[in-house]
């Protein structure tokens, strides 16, 4: 099962045990993403990922439709997979819950260690 390229270095934030609970809970959202993509490059999937920028009036994502939408889209041979990627912790807002509970899907790094992310993407 593949499981890199996420490595900790020792000493990168501490010193990480061989325990997958602290290892999720100290990977980023932008970690898992690097992940995603580079895995899913691998595989053949087409990836855009949203990401939002800093204005005026704070951090702002760019679109036209409904707020709260998934950040990454992946695609491949008619299969799209809509995904939400969180921290361990991390909470989705009201308006992401509505796109959970329209099929948006919600990774965290708890999903790439245990190999269910390469499970869908296989």
């Amino acid at each position: 099962m593949l499981r890199l390229p996420f490595v900790l270095g020792v000493g990168a934030r501490g010193s990480p045990k061989d325990d997958p609970q602290i290892i999720a809970s100290l990977m980023t959202e932008a970690e898992l993403l690097a992940c995603i993509v580079d895995l899913a490059r691998l595989l053949g999937w087409k990836v855009c990922h949203f990401r939002p920028a800093k204005t005026e009036k704070g951090w702002r994502t760019a679109l036209q439709g409904d707020a709260g939408g998934p950040d990454t889209i992946l695609a491949r041979s008619g299969k799209f997979l809509e995904v939400e990627l969180k921290t361990e912790k991390g909470r989705l807002s009201p308006k992401q819950k509505e796109w959970r509970d329209a099929g948006v899907i919600t990774w965290r790094p708890s999903q790439w260690l245990s190999g269910e992310i390469e499970k869908a993407l296989r």
